[in-house]
């Protein structure tokens, strides 16, 4: 028995298929048959049943599966207690991001922290807030980046991040009565808004700041929800009206496509991202550092740290 088996035990015991969990293991499938059967024969047990679809873990399987994790986790701890003594930072952690956050903080922050930091293991999952906290309850994830605050990880520690300003992208210049280049929340056509699908949060801060309505430019025969900012965007352009994007996200677009953000008056709306977890033990280290480099990297950015009197904490719920 070694500890390869025991964390491909509890890779088929989450996936329920032995090639989704081979392929998470990165060993093909018939490697980790042979070291499950392989554990099975030396400890006269059966894992699992292979005979249904999705293959089922037996009672006296999972309750072998629920040892694995406590030892497996035991060795990570102990491996980790090495490296802090060593004065290196090192270990695996699994995080999730929401999706208005992922893809403007994936391609910068953290591949500068992995690179400067190459001997940690980071998987990175795009789910919504609500998966996160599942996921984290369940032990599938380490910790989640969320918008907060947030009522039902209230049972989590947290971790601040950012704050990021919302803006309106808009196809047609926004008239208002104020000759200036702010708008006011009333200013927003909301019969010509693109919104992200039910879930998002991003979405109910848009609907917290404006009162909504079904989009009139689109299709009656259309029932359609974005999943991702970009995809919002490309509406915009493509098809008229207009949409909410967070700082981050203006950022990455195209000057042309800048030509059509707009503010609005103070208080500036803005949102707030944090770091959810429970309290770990030999992965706080790793998390307290990431943490560290995204705020190091991202608060000279954004407008918020210039001049925080003149915004409001849009919430998620």
């Amino acid at each position: 028995m070694n500890i390869q088996q025991l964390e491909y035990l509890i890779a088929v015991d989450k996936y329920k298929h032995f090639g989704k969990a081979a392929q998470a293991c990165f060993i093909t499938q018939p490697t980790l048959s042979a070291m499950i059967q392989k554990f099975e024969d030396e400890m006269e047990v059966k894992i699992f049943d292979r005979t249904t679809h999705p293959i089922r873990t037996t009672d006296i399987g999972a309750q072998i599966i629920d040892q694995a994790k406590v030892v497996v986790d035991s060795v990570m701890e102990l491996k980790n207690k090495a490296s802090i003594l060593n004065n290196v930072l090192a270990g695996r952690i699994n995080l999730g991001i929401i999706p208005t956050v992922s893809s403007f903080i994936l391609p910068t922050e953290i591949f500068d922290f992995l690179s400067k930091n190459p001997k940690i293991e980071l998987n990175v999952k795009e789910m919504t807030t609500e998966n996160i906290i599942k996921a984290l309850k369940s032990g599938e994830l380490d910790a989640g980046i969320i918008s907060t605050p947030y009522s039902d990880a209230e049972e989590f520690f947290s971790d601040f991040l950012f704050n990021e300003e919302l803006m309106v992208y808009s196809a047609d210049k926004i008239a208002n009565d104020n000759k200036d280049e702010f708008i006011l929340p009333e200013d927003v056509d909301v019969n010509k808004v693109w919104l992200l699908e039910e879930g998002n949060c991003l979405r109910t801060q848009f609907e917290n700041i404006c009162n909504l309505k079904e989009n009139s430019l689109k299709p009656k025969n259309l029932d359609f929800m974005a999943s991702n900012i970009n995809t919002l965007v490309q509406m915009v352009d493509k098809v008229g009206g207009l949409t909410v994007l967070p700082e981050l996200a203006v950022s990455q677009l195209q000057e042309n496509q800048k030509d059509k953000i707009h503010r609005f008056k103070k208080p500036f709306p803005s949102r707030e991202i944090s770091m959810i977890y429970y309290k770990p033990t030999y992965k706080q280290k790793i998390l307290d550092e990431l943490v560290k480099s995204i705020k190091t990297s991202l608060e000279p950015k954004l407008n918020y740290t210039q001049f925080p009197q003149d915004f409001v904490k849009i919430k998620p719920q």
